[in-house]
Order: C-alpha cells, then structure tokens, then sequence
C-alpha cells in the first residue's frame, strides 16, 4: 500500500479512536468523577472536585464529539487534528508529570499516559507523512513542467 493511500486511513482510525476515548471519559466524568479519579489518579474527590470533574467530563465529550472524523476531517489541516495533537500530547505529559513528581498511583494512570502519548504521536507521523506526499507531488509537478519545456 503506498503512502498516500495509508496516512487518510492512519488519521481517520486515530482520530476515530481518539474521539471514542475522549466520548467515554467525559461520560464517565460526567456521571462519577470520584471514581474516573480514582482508576487514573488513586485519589478521592470532593466539594467543588466534583464540580470540576463534571465540567472537564463535559469539555472532553465536546471534544470527542468535535473530533469525530468527517469529510472535513480528512488532512492534518482540520480544526480536529489540531486540537487533539496538543491535547494528547500535553495530557500525556501531565499525567506522566502526577505519576512521577506527584507520586500518584491510580490503576489507569500509565496506561492512560502510554495511550495519549501513542495517539500524539500516530498524528504527528501521519502530519509527516502528508507532508512528504505533498513534496513529492510538488517534485512531480516540477519535474512534469521542466520536460515539456
């Protein structure tokens, strides 16, 4: 399979994915903050805690939802591409940064981190790809108006 015909599938499946992550943790938040917390972090949350797992639940499903692939969503060019490459790759940093200096321990942590730092990375090799293709074709082109000079 060439390249060009691999990397719309790799964002569409990534960003499909993504999305269905993005869907059930802010689901899952929405509904039971204290135990999403719980699995990912190893703590309880209270008070206001609540309030703001239920606020950031309903932030993720929005962006799950935003970034469920269409059409529009085919290049690394869409509004979703560039919203999830920052998201995964700063929440993989984060949750990295809690398990290590913040000495939390939940049972999903590092899997969560290994999965947003996979999916920032499947969307930066695809970005790279398409941006190879896109050089190619530029070369081809080129080549193509120097001959018939």
């Amino acid at each position: 399979m060439a390249v060009n015909e691999r990397t719309p599938n790799t964002l569409t499946k990534t960003l499909a994915a993504a999305s269905v992550v993005e869907i059930g943790t802010g689901l899952a938040l929405m509904f039971d903050p204290s135990l999403v917390a719980g699995l990912l972090l190893g703590e309880d949350v209270a008070g206001v805690g609540v309030l703001l797992g239920r606020c950031f639940g309903a932030a993720l499903f929005a962006l799950g939802l935003a970034c469920w692939p269409s059409e529009q969503h085919s290049s690394s060019a869409s509004a979703a591409f560039r919203a999830m490459v920052p998201y995964n790759g700063l929440i993989a940093a984060y949750l990295a940064y809690l398990g290590i200096v913040g000495h939390v321990r939940g049972l999903l942590l590092w899997p969560a981190v290994l999965l947003h730092a996979v999916v920032a990375g499947l969307l930066v090799w695809t970005w790279r790809e398409e941006r190879k293709i896109e050089a190619a074709k530029i070369r081809a082109e080129m080549s193509t108006k120097m001959r018939s000079k």
